[in-house]
């Protein structure tokens, strides 16, 4: 028989363990795919309710207030509230950090050279999971996959200076066309309350 039981690796690799030569690897796998597609399933509803009640916006896809914002994926940050956004109102960029990549800045000069926008905000946040981890992350996966990937884990130990790398990424990007108003915040998760980042270190 084959068990599943949840990994305390860094990776979360699930742990097969075999006992008396009979495998049920087959039916947790199944059990596990039912779990996670329901959580799509509810989803998927809720959109059906929805858009029973949606009406057109009639909005253009340029933002209204010319804002881009890059932000952590965090699910802690509910960043149209947390910013008193609208509808409409900005271009969200989200991903693992909220750091300025190769991908965000194509997304950046997209935003402003096609749709417009003219101002970059960008928001880290306390506790962020990428301070607890290393470049080692890649050379987990290489060793689990068989392949290193090409991209950067970007971790960090210190969130003020990683938004500050950031506005630099942003503010030295050839591809953009407004660098002037660029600015770093950190988000509180405890407190709801941004921390404005001065771009140059008090040390410097």
């Amino acid at each position: 028989m084959t068990l599943f039981v949840r990994s305390h690796s860094r990776l979360g690799r699930p742990v097969t363990i075999t006992v008396g030569g009979m495998s049920t690897s087959a039916h947790a796998s199944a059990a596990a795919i039912r779990n996670e597609s329901a959580v799509t399933d509810r989803l998927v509803q809720a959109n059906r309710r929805y858009a029973a009640d949606f009406t057109d916006p009639g909005m253009d896809a340029r933002p209204v207030l010319h804002v881009a914002v890059v932000a952590c994926m965090d699910a802690r940050l509910d960043l149209h509230a947390a910013l008193g956004l609208e509808l409409g109102d900005c271009h969200t960029i989200r991903n693992a950090g909220g750091v300025v990549t190769d991908d965000v800045i194509r997304s950046l000069t997209i935003s402003q050279r096609a749709l417009g926008t003219r101002s970059v905000m960008l928001v880290h946040h306390t506790g962020c999971g990428l301070e607890s981890l290393t470049e080692d992350f890649r050379h987990e996966l290489e060793d689990e996959v068989g392949q290193r990937p090409a991209w950067a884990v970007e971790a960090f130990r210190d969130v003020d200076q990683d938004v500050r790398q950031s506005m630099q990424r942003v503010r030295t990007s050839p591809f953009l066309l407004h660098t002037e108003d660029v600015r770093g915040f950190v988000f509180d998760v405890t407190t709801g309350l941004l921390r404005e980042i001065d771009p140059v270190d008090a040390a410097e």
